[in-house]
């Protein structure tokens, strides 16, 4: 396991701070419908929820940004948005956040992508999604690649969201490839395994134990699979490191050319999962930006989705939090 002190810890959480990041992806609109459960349904066998409240968070690819900015990032967010009471009310919950909105406005029949789940009693009783996954083309390809244009000279870094609901084409990749290498930025990337082709060439990926597992036909059940695994994802991406998220077993960090590191999870209780993936590559594109070696910036994010796990309804941490999961560490 990398050794990160507090001292150091300190020092790059600083760091962080105010660090410009473009996240790119499919940006989404998160509606909780909150009720309780007292009776069956007479028209047929499910349970009547009585709705008591109703709220709104950044899902997708603004879930990444709001991590971003809960560790002390600056964040542009491009990606798309329907003419929609959702694509405005996710331009407003940007604005309110301090992310600098940058996203096509997608006119006709494409609708923002919202997820709705009702709960009840602390219980997911459904969940309903309103989407269009098709790629994008035409105009709103070219406008999306505009506002990346624009924007992505200002950032220390690009982070990708992809969620595969069609804002990650191959012409928005190329882009975002072409000008981070002629700047010399980093590049990362949270997968999803039927985009694998569209990535090659990037910094780094975090897939999870299984999207990596489904992407190099290797079943991880030992280390030495896990290891196949690993150095696979670098030939088949030819990307500078594959880091694997793997639930309570921690992280596990692969570059080109180095050995492998295994970073024991520093959850100590785990309530919620949600959001955890988000968190660790938020924190591992600002830790990068704020000069860390990939092993320091793995067990940063280590620490900040340990912190994350341990709440409860909540995907997003503090620099003050990790630096205090730190110091409280044995």
């Amino acid at each position: 396991m990398p050794s990160l002190s507090p001292a150091r810890a300190r020092r790059l959480l600083g760091a962080m701070r105010r660090q410009r990041v473009l996240v790119v992806g499919d940006v989404m609109l998160d509606e909780f419908i909150w009720g309780r459960v007292a009776r069956i349904s007479p028209e047929a066998p499910v349970p009547v929820v009585e709705v008591t409240g109703q709220s709104f968070h950044l899902g997708g690819a603004g879930n990444v940004a709001a991590n971003l900015c809960a560790l002390g990032g600056e964040v542009v967010l491009a990606g798309v948005v329907g003419a929609d009471a959702a694509g405005a009310r996710v331009q407003d919950s940007l604005r309110a956040a301090g992310i600098v909105p940058a996203l096509a406005v997608a006119e006709g029949a494409r609708p923002t992508t919202v997820k709705t789940r009702i709960v009840a009693h602390s219980q997911q009783m459904v969940r309903a999604d309103r989407e269009l996954a098709e790629d994008l083309k035409g105009a709103l390809e070219e406008a999306l690649l505009s506002c990346l244009a624009e924007h992505l000279g200002s950032c220390r870094a690009v982070l990708v969201s992809d969620y595969q609901k069609g804002v990650v084409t191959p012409r928005v990749m190329k882009l975002v490839r072409e000008r981070a290498r002629r700047r010399g930025i980093p590049v990362l990337v949270d997968p999803k395994v039927g985009h694998f082709p569209r990535y090659k060439g990037v910094t780094v990926v975090t897939p999870n134990q299984l999207e990596a597992e489904q992407a190099t036909g290797i079943r991880i059940r030992d280390d030495d699979a896990l290891a196949a695994a690993g150095q696979r994802l670098l030939t088949l991406l030819g990307c500078a490191a594959a880091l694997i998220t793997r639930g309570e077993h921690g992280l596990s960090l692969f570059e080109k050319g180095k050995k492998a590191v295994h970073i024991a999870t520093a959850a100590r209780e785990v309530f919620d999962v949600t959001g955890a993936g988000d968190t660790v590559i938020a924190s591992l594109a600002l830790a990068l930006c704020a000069g860390a070696r990939l092993p320091e910036a793995a067990a940063l994010a280590n620490h900040a989705a340990g912190v994350v796990v341990g709440k409860v309804g909540t995907a997003t941490t503090t620099a003050e939090e990790v630096l205090a999961a730190f110091e409280s560490r044995p």
